[in-house]
């Protein structure tokens, strides 16, 4: 049996706005299931402390922190229409990010052989000079950053799969080939970005992988892209560390996207990542909370995470089931994302140079 980690902090509870549906009680809902059923007593607890200021700057502007703590010491206000802000948000955020750090520290000091974030505000559209769609802090790309500078890792895998594109973990890596960002994600909708044609730049192009998902698609298209597109390109790639961005909105009982996903297709994706980090990290896969709006789903896919991150043979805690609605098949896509990305079945290719001569263009 694995020796999963958790992270929480009850902090972030205070970061919350009533009526809005990235509030406190979806952290409150998941962590008295994970209590009811005996998870959090098997559980390696990591502490969580404040993130330091200089690894939020790693990513983040000067000026879009300062500006981030002087709204919230006004007593909040919004960023944009969606992305609020109180006066405990820039705290919270904080600590989001720093447990998350701590639970890198202890996975890849061998403390844990894996573990999960359960931290809010969610991070993965959070720009580097700007905070939108729920997100204050990048908190995955901070963790990548965090990895490379203090422990060593030169490539990590990031691997979204929120029913929403992760534009700011996009931004921040697109010219970056140290990291690779998969994603899949409902397209179009929002953000607006994602498109397949999207492959990074300069010494990073085809370190972005999207995968635009038109909706219903559901839990067979869903692992077939991790098998058959996200599969060839980490081998390609060697990852020594994976950081799972886990939206759980993709479930199609969310109220606030149309896809097809079950809890036990997560748990199947949540497999096929283990699968991979087994075969090319040393088994180092940490996952971040992002998305997940329906408390009920988003309480019992964090519960089924754990369990499959331990290597529990019990089935997935998924008292919803399959989607009633039929699947909707993108072979064609496929296609394209394999000539996009030279994939052929069956084949893996070297890592190409590009994207081992980066040296010390990110200040790594």
């Amino acid at each position: 049996m694995n020796r999963t980690a958790i992270v929480y902090d009850p902090y972030n509870l205070r970061h919350t706005h009533e009526g809005h549906p990235e509030n406190f009680r979806r952290l409150k809902q998941t962590m008295e299931l994970l209590a009811e059923e005996g998870m959090l007593d098997i559980l390696v607890t990591v502490p969580s402390t404040p993130a330091p200021l200089e690894a939020i700057l790693a990513v983040h502007t000067p000026q879009y922190v300062e500006r981030l703590q002087a709204l919230a010491r006004s007593g909040g206000g919004q960023l944009d229409p969606d992305t609020y802000v109180n006066p405990d948000s820039y705290e919270a955020a904080l600590r989001a990010v720093g447990g998350l750090l701590n639970l890198i520290d202890a996975v890849l000091w061998r403390q844990a052989d894996n573990g999960f974030a359960l931290v809010r505000p969610p991070g993965h559209h959070a720009l580097i000079h700007q905070g939108m769609g729920f997100c204050l802090f990048a908190n995955a790309a901070i963790a990548a950053r965090w990895a490379q500078r203090h422990h060593g890792i030169d490539r990590v895998l990031i691997v979204d799969f929120d029913v929403h594109h992760g534009n700011g973990t996009q931004d921040i890596f697109f010219k970056d080939p140290s990291v690779l960002f998969f994603s899949t994600h409902q397209y179009p909708y929002y953000p607006g970005t994602g498109a397949a044609t999207e492959l990074g730049a300069d010494k990073a192009y085809g370190a972005t992988v999207n995968v635009p998902f038109p909706p219903h698609v559901g839990d067979k298209g869903y692992l077939e892209a991790f098998q058959r597109i996200l599969a060839p390109v980490a081998r390609r790639f060697r990852p020594q560390l994976i950081i799972l961005s886990a939206g759980f909105d993709a479930h199609w009982l969310d109220p606030l996207a149309s896809m097809g996903l079950s809890i036990s297709g997560y748990a199947a994706l949540t497999q096929e990542l283990m699968a991979l980090a087994d075969e090319l990290c040393g088994g180092r896969l940490i996952c971040v909370l992002e998305g997940g709006y329906h408390l009920q789903v988003l309480a019992h896919s964090v519960l089924t995470t754990f369990r499959v991150l331990r290597g529990e043979s019990t089935r997935p805690s998924d008292p919803f089931g399959p989607s009633p609605a039929n699947e909707r098949s993108v072979h064609n896509l496929f296609g394209q994302l394999k000539m996009l990305h030279n994939i052929r079945d069956g084949a893996y290719y070297s890592l190409p140079s590009r994207w081992l001569d980066w040296g010390d263009d990110f200040g790594i």
